[in-house]
């Protein structure tokens, strides 16, 4: 169950199920409400549910449900199960939930994002679920919010731990959060790798021309790129002020799109960086344009570990970063990488420009990087964490 089957989250929630035993486990995938339409939504009163290729019908770009459905996993969009706080909506999706949950007889209910895994957890222990599993991709709090919000939801969160049988986090440092704040019993949380698609043997320039071919560039120029929704937590606005901070010489280039994208683009007017910069918006073939970049670059407020993050590194991309959440577990200052702190662009951009001036030293930490990835972010690395958990679960309920 999850409330944007999208990039990230949504990426690590597919790969997990796809690299189950099919002959040990029938998935089904509950998701938001994205992508139906205002005519198909009918109102709190009677929330819109389609199943089947009904769900992923007209399915908006970058949407996964459609990804799941073709895999062959059983798919549901529920119309009133929606990102923001709205109470109506909320107390229409639990119903729902609540009475699909009860007609589908699910073994394990398992839960990712806040919204999703708030009602979702509600509505498994209602109907007596014998095993519920949460995953902390990041936390819907950080440290940009007003403190009174910040504080509620710590409370909903310990209150649902109360809940939930066990707890996955996308990153040591989100899992320690977690167990620091009182979200979950030591004993029952795991950290899990943020499972991406496999990696070439070695990425070589033959990679980085093609992709280079692909995104249109002007010979010789230096590209910054990073790959996320274009919406707060993403700082797309400090993005763009430590492109202005790197020089004239060097182009940017964001893959995604979001609520932000023209703010994006008017700042980018602003700092007088929009003739060499490029808002691609969302594709299919990220992994093969990631060779073409000089560096990744990572502006966000608050993270888990983005999945983008892991790609560039197995591309061998040098990465500059902020310093949040599980971001450390991949990028350790000097040795795989540089970090700076969140909301400041002049430091973001200081990192850029020492790994565009010292190619050597990039290439050293962009190896090494690499190296440390290991096996660790494959999906059967992370198919064998989720079957272990769910049978745990089972043995431990």
């Amino acid at each position: 169950m999850i409330t944007r089957m999208a990039a990230g989250a949504g990426g690590v929630a597919l790969r997990g199920a796809l690299a189950l035993d099919p002959d040990r486990y029938d998935v089904t995938f509950i998701a938001g409400g994205q992508g139906i339409t205002a005519g198909e939504a009918r109102g709190p009163a009677e929330p819109a549910v389609l199943s089947g290729a009904e769900a992923v019908n007209d399915a908006p770009a970058g949407d996964l449900l459609l990804d799941a459905f073709k895999a062959g996993l059983q798919v549901m969009r529920l119309s009133t199960l929606v990102p923001q706080i709205s109470p109506r909506q909320d107390a229409a999706a639990l119903r729902t939930l609540t009475r699909l949950l009860t007609e589908g007889g699910y073994d394990v209910v398992h839960t990712h994002s806040a919204k999703a895994g708030a009602l979702g957890r509600i509505a498994a222990s209602r109907t007596r679920a014998a095993r519920i599993v949460h995953t902390f991709h990041g936390f819907p709090f950080h440290d940009f919010q007003a403190r009174w919000l910040r504080a509620a939801y710590v409370r909903a969160e310990r209150h649902l731990s109360r809940r939930t049988h066990a707890f996955l986090a996308v990153g040591g440092a989100v899992a320690a959060q977690a167990i620091r704040l009182g979200l979950a019993p030591p004993e029952l949380i795991r950290t899990i790798p943020p499972a991406v698609a496999g990696r070439d043997a070695e990425p070589g320039p033959w990679s980085r021309g093609l992709a280079r071919r692909r995104l249109g560039l002007p010979p010789g120029v230096r590209l910054v790129g990073t790959v996320g929704r274009v919406d707060y937590q993403k700082a797309p606005e400090l993005w763009i002020d430590a492109l202005a901070e790197t020089g004239d010489d060097v182009w940017g280039v964001w893959i995604g799109d979001g609520p932000l994208r023209g703010r994006l683009l008017a700042r980018a007017a602003k700092r007088g960086v929009a003739g060499r910069f490029r808002l691609l918006g969302h594709r299919d073939d990220v992994a093969e344009l990631l060779p073409a970049f000089d560096v990744f670059a990572l502006a966000s407020r608050y993270e888990g570990l983005p999945c983008a993050l892991i790609e560039a590194v197995g591309a061998g991309v040098p990465v500059a970063a902020t310093a949040v959440n599980a971001v450390p577990d991949v990028v350790v200052p000097g040795e795989t990488g540089l970090l700076v702190p969140p909301e400041n662009a002049g430091l973001l951009g200081r990192a850029i420009r020492y790994l565009l001036d010292e190619p050597v030293e990039a290439a050293r930490m962009a190896a090494t990087a690499r190296d440390r990835l290991g096996g660790r972010y494959t999906p059967e690395a992370l198919g064998a964490v989720l079957d272990h958990t769910y049978r745990w679960s089972i043995a431990w309920n």
